[in-house]
Order: C-alpha cells, then sequence, then structure tokens
C-alpha cells in the first residue's frame, strides 16, 4: 500500500548537489514527489511502496554525495490524499520561517571531472576559468542569504545562456540546480588592464615568467603571486607584503610536484575538497628561494582548488608562492577598487575579473591532524555545543588570528580567519564577518560572549552590549573547552592551556595553566613560574629582552640565572642596564607565566631568534632547530608548591640551556624533552587531587607538534585519556568556539 511522507534533511546539505542527488534517488526507486531547499535543509516529500520508501531513506541518509554531511533526517507520515503527482521534481526553495540552523557549505576545490573539461579543446568550457558544478566551486563566499539559490548569490548578475539553463534544469546533469553554473558565452570574465579573457591570462602567466609579481583575483579574495624559486621576485614580495620572515606558501600542480618539495607521507589533506595549506618536511633539494620560509624546516604546500589556479600552473609548470593580497596585518583584499588602490602600486599588474566576493576567505593551514587556520574550505561548517544554546549568542574571539562564532541550537557556526585584530581595517572586517554569520542564520543574538581582556578590540566591540547580555569568558578556559568539545569530552577534565599571553581572573596575564574544568567554570591548580615582560609588548615583539625578562626578574625559588656571553654581545650593555633596571623598578614590566614566552627567552638565550617579525616565530625556529635530533635527557627542572597551585620552575631550566655545551639543536630538543616532563608531573599533581584522568590540550604553543606529540604519548603512557583540537584550531583561532561553548552551557544552567 502507497505510503506518504515528509522528510527533512538537515547538515551541509545545500550547495552540494543534495537536491540533483535525491532526485535521481527517488527516480530510481519509481517514487514520487518533490525536494526543495527550505530556510537552511532540504524538505522531501516522497510517495511510494513501504519498501521503496524504506531503501530511499537509507540511501539519503548513508549514501549522501561525496561534499554533503547528513546530521539528521526526521520523517512524518503524510495523509495518502496529500499524494503528489506522478513524477518526482526538484522544487524552487523557499523560506519556512522556523528555528534552528541553517547550513551553509564551504567552497569546495575543482572537482575531477571539471578539470578534465577545462583541459579538453573539444569541450565548451576548455580553458574557462570559471568552470563549476554541483559537486564543485565556490559557495560560501558567493553566498549572501540562504536558501541557496542563485538569485541569493554574487552569480544573480549572470543570466544562463541557453546551454547552460539546459544542464541546470536536466535532472541527468550534474551541473543540474549547480547555482554557480557559468561558461564563457555567459559567466565572469579575466581582465588584466583593456585586456580580456585569454588575453589577459596569457598578460599575467608572462609576467610570472619573466620574474614579476602580480596579483589575482581568487576565490575568497585577492592573492599575490610570483616564481618560487625566484629570490629577487619572492624578495620583492617581502617588501610588497611587508612580511620580512614569515614564511610563504607554495601552490604546485600535482601531488607528484609536492613531493618534489616536501616529503608527503599523507595526501589526505593536500587532496581534499578543502585544498588547504598543509605543512610539510622541505626537502634539502626542494629548489625554492631562500626566502620563501627562512629558519624553517617546513614548506606550506597546497595544490590549486580553483580553475584559474589549475590554468596558471599548467601555462608556468613551477611552483607558485600563492598568498594573501594584502600588506601584513591588514585583512585580504576584496574589493576591486581596493585591489587597484593598495595593490595596484605593489604588483606588476592585476588579474582581475568580474565576479564578486560576498565574504572574505584566505587560505586554511593543517599540520598533521589539526587545522591551524579554519577557512575557506572549512568554514562556516559548524561545530558542535555540548549544551544547547537556549538563546542564540555571538562569541567575539580574541585579539590574535581572530575568528567570531554564532551559537544557536546545538551547533556554533564558526567564521573564517579574519587575521589580528590590530587597527581599524581588521576591525570593520570583524565585524562585516559577524553580520554576515547572523545574516545567513537569520538570527538576532541575545547575548555577547567576550574575553576578559579589556584592552582587545574584541572586547571593546562587546561592551556596546547591555551588561547583562554579556558573558565574560576567560581566556585559557576558552582554550580547553574548544579542545574538549571538538573532541566530545563530557563532564570534567584537566586543560592544559599553553600560549603566549592572556589575561588571568587574578588580573595577572597567563600563558602556562593547568585547569580544573568543564563546560561552565574552572579553577586553576597549576602553572609555569613567572617572569617580567620589560616594556610589556616590546618583550613579545624581542625575545632578547624576554630573555633578560627571566634572568633578572624571574619567580624566585632560590636559584639565579645566568647571563650568557653570547646574549650580551649581541643586545649591548645598554639595553642589559636599562632592562635590569625596568624589572628592579617594576616598570612596564607586567609579570607572566607564559609557557610563550619560556619558548622565546630559550630561543634568544641559544641565539635563535633575538627578533620576532612574526607572532611566534622564535617558538617556531626552536623547534626547527630541534628537528633532526633526538629527544635527549630532560634538562633540570623543579615544581614547587605556591598555596593552592604547584608550579613548574623553570630557572633551573634556563641555567642548563646556558651552561650546555651540546650543539643548539640538542639543546632546544632537550627543552622541548624538559618541558613535557615538567608538564606531566603538573598534570600528575592536578590528577592526584582531583581523580580526573581526561586530558584536553589547548593554546597556541600545541602548533609545535614536537612537543604535542611527545606530551601526548607521554601522558597516554600514564594512563590518561588525551585530547587535541582537530576542527577547532588550539591557537586563538579556537577561542570564539570556546566561547560560544562555554556561553551556551551558562545559559542553559
Amino acid at each position: 500500500m502507497r505510503q506518504v511522507e515528509r522528510i527533512e534533511v538537515r547538515g551541509t546539505v545545500q550547495g552540494v548537489g543534495f537536491r540533483p542527488h535525491v532526485h535521481r534517488l527517488a527516480s530510481a526507486l519509481h517514487l514520487d514527489g518533490e525536494v526543495r531547499n527550505v530556510d537552511g535543509h532540504v524538505v522531501i516529500t516522497a510517495a511510494g511502496e513501504p519498501e521503496d520508501l524504506a531503501e530511499f531513506r537509507r540511501l539519503v541518509r548513508e549514501q549522501p554525495p561525496q561534499v554533503a554531511c547528513v546530521e539528521s533526517v526526521e520523517v512524518s507520515p503524510m495523509p495518502v490524499d496529500a499524494a503528489p503527482l506522478p513524477g518526482f521534481v526538484v522544487r524552487d526553495s523557499s523560506a519556512g520561517g522556523g528555528v534552528g540552523h541553517r547550513w551553509l557549505p564551504p567552497d569546495l576545490a575543482t572537482c575531477g571531472r571539471c578539470l578534465t573539461e577545462l583541459f579538453d579543446p573539444t569541450d565548451r568550457r576548455y580553458r574557462y576559468p570559471f568552470t563549476n558544478c554541483a559537486e564543485c566551486g565556490p559557495r560560501a563566499t558567493i553566498v549572501a542569504a540562504l536558501p541557496y539559490d542563485r538569485i541569493r548569490t554574487t552569480m544573480r548578475r549572470f543570466a544562463m545562456c541557453p546551454a547552460c539553463a539546459a544542464e541546470y534544469r536536466d535532472p541527468g546533469d550534474r551541473r543540474f540546480h549547480a547555482e554557480p553554473i557559468a561558461c564563457p558565452d555567459c559567466g565572469p570574465t579575466l581582465s588584466w588592464g583593456a585586456l580580456s579573457g585569454e588575453d589577459a591570462l596569457r598578460a599575467a602567466v608572462a609576467v610570472v615568467a619573466d620574474g614579476g609579481v602580480v596579483a589575482i583575483k581568487g576565490v575568497g579574495g585577492y592573492q599575490f603571486v610570483c616564481d618560487a624559486r625566484d629570490e629577487a621576485a619572492v624578495g620583492r614580495l617581502r617588501v610588497a607584503k611587508q612580511r620580512p620572515r614569515k614564511a610563504f606558501p607554495v601552490m604546485v600542480g600535482t601531488v607528484r610536484a609536492a613531493r618534489a618539495l616536501a616529503l608527503v607521507a599523507d595526501t589526505a589533506a593536500l587532496t581534499s575538497v578543502a585544498a588547504p595549506i598543509v605543512l610539510l618536511p622541505r626537502r634539502a633539494d626542494a629548489g625554492l628561494a631562500p626566502s620563501v620560509a627562512p629558519g624553517l624546516t617546513e614548506v606550506g604546500v597546497l595544490l590549486p582548488y580553483s580553475p584559474l589556479h589549475h590554468l596558471l600552473l599548467a601555462e608556468l609548470d613551477r611552483p607558485l608562492v600563492v598568498t594573501s593580497g594584502n600588506r601584513s596585518g591588514e585583512p585580504i583584499v576584496t574589493d576591486d577598487g581596493a585591489a587597484r588602490a593598495s595593490l595596484g602600486p605593489l604588483v606588476d599588474g592585476i588579474l582581475a575579473h568580474d565576479r564578486p566576493i560576498r565574504a572574505r576567505y584566505d587560505d586554511s593551514v593543517v599540520r598533521g591532524a589539526s587545522l591551524l587556520r579554519r577557512a575557506r574550505g572549512y568554514a562556516p561548517e559548524p561545530l558542535p555545543l555540548p549544551a544547547t544554546a537556549p538563546e542564540p549568542v555571538l562569541a567575539v574571539g580574541a585579539q590574535l588570528k581572530h575568528t567570531t562564532a554564532l551559537a544557536v541550537g546545538d551547533r556554533a557556526v564558526v567564521g573564517p580567519h579574519v587575521g589580528d585584530l590590530s587597527d581599524a581595517e581588521t576591525l570593520a572586517a570583524f565585524e562585516d564577518t559577524a553580520r554576515m554569520l547572523c545574516r545567513w542564520q537569520e538570527t538576532d543574538p541575545r547575548y555577547c560572549a567576550h574575553d576578559l581582556h579589556p584592552g582587545y578590540l574584541s572586547t571593546r566591540h562587546a561592551v556596546r552590549w547591555p551588561a547583562d547580555r554579556r558573558i565574560v569568558v576567560q581566556h585559557h578556559h576558552a582554550h580547553v573547552a574548544a579542545t574538549a568539545a571538538d573532541c566530545g569530552v563530557r563532564g570534567r577534565f584537566l586543560g592544559v592551556a599553553y600560549d603566549g599571553l592572556g589575561l588571568g581572573d587574578d588580573g595577572t596575564l597567563w600563558g602556562g595553566e593547568v585547569l580544573v574544568a568543564d563546560y561552565r567554570g574552572y579553577r586553576r591548580v597549576g602553572r609555569i613560574g613567572t617572569a617580567p615582560l620589560p616594556g610589556g609588548e616590546a618583550a613579545v615583539r624581542r625575545p632578547a629582552r624576554m630573555a633578560l625578562g627571566y634572568l633578572f626578574g624571574a619567580e624566585d625559588f632560590g636559584a639565579a640565572p645566568v647571563l650568557p656571553e653570547a646574549l650580551l654581545d649581541r643586545v649591548g650593555e645598554r639595553e642589559v642596564e636599562v632592562v635590569r633596571r625596568m624589572v628592579d623598578r617594576a616598570v612596564r614590566s607586567p609579570v607572566a607565566s607564559s609557557v610563550g614566552r619560556l619558548f622565546d627567552a630559550v630561543a634568544a638565550l641559544l641565539g635563535v631568534c633575538d627578533d620576532n617579525s612574526y607572532e611566534g616565530e622564535a617558538a617556531m625556529r626552536l623547534e626547527a632547530a630541534a628537528s633532526g635530533h633526538p629527544d635527549g635527557e630532560a634538562l633540570s627542572w623543579r615544581l614547587h608548591r605556591r598555596g593552592s597551585l604547584w608550579v613548574y620552575d623553570p630557572v633551573p631550566t634556563l641555567r642548563d640551556v646556558v651552561l650546555c655545551e651540546q650543539p643548539v639543536g640538542a639543546v632546544a630538543a632537550r627543552f622541548h624533552t624538559t618541558l613535557v616532563h615538567a608538564t606531566r608531573a603538573l598534570v600528575e599533581q592536578a590528577a592526584g587531587a582531583t581523580g580526573l584522568r581526561t586530558v584536553c590540550l589547548g593554546g597556541g604553543v600545541f602548533q609545535n607538534n614536537r612537543l604535542t606529540t611527545a606530551l601526548a604519548r607521554q601522558l597516554a603512557d600514564a594512563g590518561f585519556e588525551v585530547h587535541v583540537g582537530r576542527r577547532a584550531p588550539v591557537n586563538d583561532g579556537g577561542i570564539s568556539y570556546g566561547q560560544a561553548v562555554i556561553a551556551a552551557a551558562r545559559l542553559k544552567g
């Protein structure tokens, strides 16, 4: 006996070819009915025999399109007299006026079939830079609102030609309801000054081949491009971006080309539809310009993820630096006029096009199994909330590596990486992202979650909210809560939060903390020993000054550090005396318990890095120095009891760093080993007092693969269950998610 059902499918089901997929499944099973996008999910009406409907539901749930993600399938029986007309159709989208999550897919790298067409001289999309289908192409970067239909994207200005319209309406075509569908006759066009189309592409290729630097309009923003083997070109790009030493990513055309640059043990991330930058050990014979990644043993590699990138790589047949189109510290440029004004004077030409970018998305970055930057290809896919938010919450993040999150129901939609909130431009980019998230969800947040630090621009934004609508979240609690929620932890846990700096609840700067926590609160039970930051931010920028801070003002546990002659020679007696007086008189020298700053001090004491030209440089160089060396025996270290806290005293460690006569790399490796042992001891003390055996690691220091891998192994060997963030960055890019998690839990009570 025929039945009629209403089936609601939630998850990442819009913009991923889900409706055409449903149409094919239903047609194969001879079901009647329809499918449409409603708000952010898919609604199906299906009529047929009970066994066919059961098989249909199974296939919808278990075999969605490759890039879709089905979170739930809700089935409601309908009256038989509500049976649809014969046949199965895809209907226009509609707004259901309901509440709940509205899912938006991230942008998808060019699929294999579109790539074949791109290089097939007989295909009508041969060498067309905007080729896409229902399984690939732009999504989040072009969407203005949901439901996801062409009329609500930046493609609305491009009327489909008869051939594209026929593909769009054909259920058997893979471009059936592919909203960004386009071809040379009706879609976007490249431009290079007065040149257009293929001529524009050839002009850009010629400039890069001749050693020039160009700006291209990518998927989520403008990008700088040059030959990654050309030291002069890379050096010129460094001047243009005002980026002296921070590594540039390198794009290559194939996995084989990637293997020529780096050791590629696993291609999963590199070849995924997200197509992130993947940090890989660099080969000695990579042939890259020395200034691509100075002082580091890894190189960021990515494959082309748009047809335009594929065409550039095919023509140039060499590794290319492809990096965000902006000056250091500024948001990536998305507007064509702004690109001409701000990037034009820096480059030899701009390869633009006329498809507007609605949302700014930089490239994502992956190291091992962890996301270090969550942007294009991953955001804005939602992350789970352990406690359902009873009302919507806007979480505004911290200051560095900024992201924004919107908690709605049992999910947090985390926006893309914006950069460091350092000026009016990045603040405007953050506020635009916040408005975009709320617009996509058609949600008016009722609460704002923010960091404890009053000086952050994100906090200054939050104070516009009424006091009873603001939820203050301590920085390091947010770090470990993000990891716990990402990994599905329930109940209380031990959190190890190691980073640069964050304001503690006692008014001092924290950055090396052991917490007993859940999603509503925390208690500090351990930390690293403190040291002053002479000059505050000046010490963050200058590890040599941080080293002096430890030498002259480290927390007193009865052992004095040693001032090495090499450091004195490099910084000079005048700076040494100035710092000494500042520390002695406590002038502009806030005290911090920070593992990030300890890494800075060790890097300076070993002569690895005296000045940070970018955030985390000294720590990254110290990890690179340790590469290739065995763990070695731990340097000296001690735990002390200070009131209710166990404290790792780093002064004996620093004495050994100075006095050890081994090579720099060996000492750097032993420092990592020491920190692992000291951290394990802190965790074991906390576990002994609480009985907790689950440990969550959070904070930017855990981007250090050597430290994180060794610590996780040590803790696991000691019987702990250890978690490190995978989908949520352990650095400050995960703070907004942690804030959303904590705010939702507190509101639920």
